[in-house]
């Protein structure tokens, strides 16, 4: 879970750097950016309807759990709320864990156990919506058409809507699954912090953050891929940018600078402390993206930190150096914490 050297993390666990050994070597750490008032940015109207059904559920909470509500508040940590509405529980900070405040430790927290649900758990609402809508209109077509005498043209045509529902149901289903991942070990070595195609592999003379020449790889999620992103090296997030932007098919190359983005800037906290970037780029489906970082949070290599909403690119900008030695080429398919992008020499 990522950890913050200014507050814990959601988990409550040590910051990596409890004595500031290093704390000399680091960037200082950027302001949030004002656009970034949650973790979903863009909007949406399922993530709304979540938010609308927490206002009924904290009402519930008061009325009629008064016990569970007391019993959260004395376990909860922190001193401030910069949620837009009160929090009672772990479940009103889940858009807001981007603005820091309130937390509970892990073993206080009794919704956990969503973490470990085969499918992410920023995307129960959608899934749970969508399953609704194509799952239970597939099962309603179906029970009229077994309940009713129906031409045989009429019969097929229904029957075609049922399957059609269903597929698009199992495709929703499959976007939004988490699975584990083994991610590899090894000081310098670079995973991959998405799922998809390898697209882009390009040389730039001068990054802006990177500091000096650096090295563009472009990922193509499908709407097949798992859309889950993963931090590619331990490091501390020492800002975050989110740029508005229009929603182009993220396969043309202009998607990458005229679509809307939002990219994590970080720093390894160890020697030689690099730099880099990974930039979550929307598509012409995708137009959703989430992220739960702020600056000031650590994550290990693998680590989750945000997805992209149905079909998307990301980017990683690393450090060009004569000790980087890249392990992939153009068309290559990459898994987000599992594949290696590139080493490091040491």
């Amino acid at each position: 879970m990522a950890t913050s050297p200014t507050e814990p993390g959601p988990s409550g666990g040590p910051l990596s750097d409890p004595d500031g050994a290093i704390n000399s070597r680091l960037l200082p750490l950027e302001p949030m950016d004002p656009g970034l008032t949650w973790e979903q940015p863009g909007g949406g109207v399922i993530v709304h309807l979540e938010l609308a059904w927490g206002h009924v559920r904290r009402w519930w909470l008061r009325a009629f759990r008064r016990g569970y509500v007391e019993r959260m508040r004395r376990l909860r940590k922190g001193t401030e709320n910069r949620c837009p509405h009160e929090v009672l529980d772990p479940r009103d900070l889940k858009f807001f864990r981007n603005q820091g405040g309130y937390w509970w430790d892990k073993a206080d927290d009794p919704f956990t156990w969503r973490d470990r649900l085969p499918f992410t758990r920023t995307g129960l609402a959608e899934l749970f919506v969508f399953s609704l809508i194509f799952y239970g209109g597939g099962a309603g077509l179906a029970w009229w058409l077994v309940s009713r005498e129906t031409g045989r043209v009429v019969g097929a045509i229904g029957w075609l809507l049922v399957a059609t529902l269903l597929v698009i149901g199992g495709l929703i289903t499959w976007f939004f699954r988490n699975p584990q991942r083994d991610i590899p070990q090894g000081r310098g070595t670079v995973v991959s912090p998405a799922d998809g195609v390898i697209t882009t592999i390009d040389e730039i003379e001068h990054d802006e953050f990177v500091g000096g020449p650096a090295v563009l790889i472009g990922i193509f999620l499908s709407i097949f891929n798992v859309h889950i992103n993963r931090s590619p090296l331990p490091g501390r997030v020492i800002g975050v940018r989110y740029k508005k932007g229009k929603y182009l098919n993220a396969l043309r190359p202009e998607s990458a600078r005229e679509n809307e983005q939002l990219a994590l800037r970080m720093q390894m906290t160890q020697a030689p402390y690099r730099r880099f970037v990974v930039r979550q780029i929307t598509g012409a489906i995708a137009r959703r993206i989430v992220c739960w970082m702020k600056p000031g949070d650590e994550l290990t290599a693998g680590e989750q930190f945000g997805m992209i909403k149905l079909g998307s690119r990301t980017e990683l900008v690393l450090p060009r150096e004569a000790a980087l030695e890249l392990k992939i080429k153009l068309g290559d398919t990459v898994q987000a914490g599992s594949s290696i992008l590139a080493t490091y020499r040491e």
